[in-house]
């Protein structure tokens, strides 16, 4: 390696509440000679840092803005309530934005979902992130709407959740900017997507190779004989017929015994 050249690495960002830790171990068996960076950015910065370049890839939340990013949807996450554990909606399977009309439902400035209008009342003032949000959930200020893997990220043991129905989905997606679709990228594509690793994408199928023996030089195909074999003696070599019971080959003949 000369003084200029620089060892390839991949660097991928994504947003609070995304596990890529599947993904990663597959890159690492698949590529162990490329080292994977993790880069855990807020979901507004996440289009900005792909644009300068902060990160090769990101798992963010949609949509993305702006043409210059290719996205690639992997999934719809579950919209959750936070709770206390002790308030009345646990005591329920699933609820609905009318069953919050009546409650505090803080809406913090990083909210992730695309509300036409948010449940319940509003609080007095908008939390500047969910983890604050969360705080005041705790001390039974209000409630809290968000995708179920961020009421998994700010986990505490005096809160709960409970599924919400008929409320916007957030969705991740895998994003890049489309004029850096590198080969890593394409191979992190095809990890996410779940190709094998020997996927044929990008490269030209093997032509089937024919069966039996080659054709003997001049273009004429050796001549086979009674049992398969090549040539016109039948014999199968030194010994007997191929797949022949054992203890059936090779009988010795010998001089007969003397009578005692």
């Amino acid at each position: 390696m000369t003084g200029q050249e620089v060892p390839p690495s991949f660097r991928l960002a994504y947003v609070p509440g995304v596990t890529p830790t599947k993904w990663v171990r597959i890159w690492n068996e698949r590529l162990p000679d490329v080292p994977l960076t993790l880069v855990q950015v807020p979901p507004a910065e996440a289009c900005a840092l792909l644009r300068d370049g902060g990160a090769d890839a990101g798992l963010v939340r949609l949509p993305v803005d702006g043409a210059d990013l290719s996205a690639i949807p992997l999934y719809a996450e579950t919209t959750v309530v936070v709770i206390p554990k002790d308030h009345v909606v646990a005591a329920v399977e699933e609820v609905s934005p009318e069953d919050l009309a009546e409650e505090i439902v803080l809406h913090p400035l990083d909210d992730t979902l695309d509300w036409e209008r948010p449940p319940g009342l509003p609080a007095f003032e908008r939390p500047a992130t969910t983890a604050d949000a969360i705080e005041l959930v705790a001390a039974g200020v209000g409630l809290l709407v968000v995708p179920q893997s961020l009421a998994r990220l700010h986990h505490r043991k005096d809160l709960t959740y409970r599924p919400v129905s008929d409320t916007p989905e957030s969705r991740i997606a895998l994003s890049w900017p489309q004029d850096e679709t590198t080969d890593l990228v394409e191979q992190f594509i095809g990890i996410v997507r779940g190709r094998t690793v020997n996927s044929t994408r990008g490269r030209p199928p093997t032509p089937p190779q024919p069966k039996g023996k080659r054709p003997e030089k001049g273009g004429k195909p050796a001549a086979k004989g009674p049992r398969g074999g090549s040539g016109g003696s039948g014999r199968g070599g030194s010994g007997g017929a191929k797949g022949a019971p054992k203890g059936s080959k090779n009988v010795k003949r010998g001089k007969p015994r003397r009578k005692p």
